[in-house]
């Protein structure tokens, strides 16, 4: 059977590959344009130039912008989610501390050691309106991992409690602050000291709310959902 020109290999490459090539080309470029704030801008055509591709090639992966910008969002949040909850299973058997800090430094290595995917995730970066909304939803995305997280390892007065969202809310929009003002290199620590800070953090606020949920429900003004 004779091979078509959409399966046939060029230079040992797949046609999957090359469009999966060209993709990951143009999501790389429109990366540097959302993290310079400079979305509103942004065209086709320019795309196309800096990722070194005809503009034929944008729409063989993407329709329009917009859906270019949802991908870079999502493939960042995807890229974190996944090495946090891959970092905290690897860590089961490990105390509870070794955990946090774990999933910690797995989200650093991620957005830190790129400052665009920081800036693009956790808001230092213009963007339109549909950008914005998908950072958002990817956003809360995280913290719905992270409530799940939280009801794995406190006892049952937190997750009746309202703060079993507010708490995971207040975590992730703090460290992300975090996160993003050290990439930025406005916050002058270490990476090893931002991970320790970071998840001691969260560890002690877990035990706060944990605790504060526990009275709520004794003395009965505790917020159940």
């Amino acid at each position: 059977m004779s091979s078509t020109s959409t399966d046939r290999s060029y230079g040992g490459e797949s046609a999957a590959g090359r469009t999966a090539r060209r993709r990951a080309a143009l999501v790389d470029a429109a990366a540097t344009v959302m993290s310079d704030g400079r979305w509103r801008a942004a065209t086709v055509a320019g795309l196309c130039t800096d990722a070194q591709l005809n503009k034929r090639y944008f729409y063989e992966s993407f329709p329009d912008l917009d859906t270019l910008a949802d991908a870079v969002i999502d493939d960042i949040s995807g890229e974190v989610v996944q090495a946090a909850v891959g970092a905290y299973l690897g860590l089961l058997d490990r105390p509870l501390a070794d955990q946090a800090r774990g999933a910690v430094d797995a989200v650093v290595g991620v957005l830190g050691t790129d400052r665009r995917k920081a800036r693009i995730l956790l808001g230092g970066a213009a963007g339109t309106p549909a950008a914005d909304e998908r950072r958002t939803e990817a956003m809360t995305g995280l913290t719905a991992v992270l409530i799940e997280h939280a009801r794995t390892i406190h006892d049952v007065e937190l997750e009746a409690d309202s703060l079993a969202r507010t708490a995971p809310a207040f975590v992730i929009g703090g460290s992300a602050q975090a996160i993003l003002a050290w990439a930025e290199g406005t916050l002058p620590v270490s990476r090893t000291d931002l991970v320790d800070d970071v998840s001691a953090l969260w560890l002690a606020l877990g035990t706060a709310a944990s605790e504060l949920a526990r009275s709520r429900l004794e003395s009965g003004t505790h917020r159940v959902e």
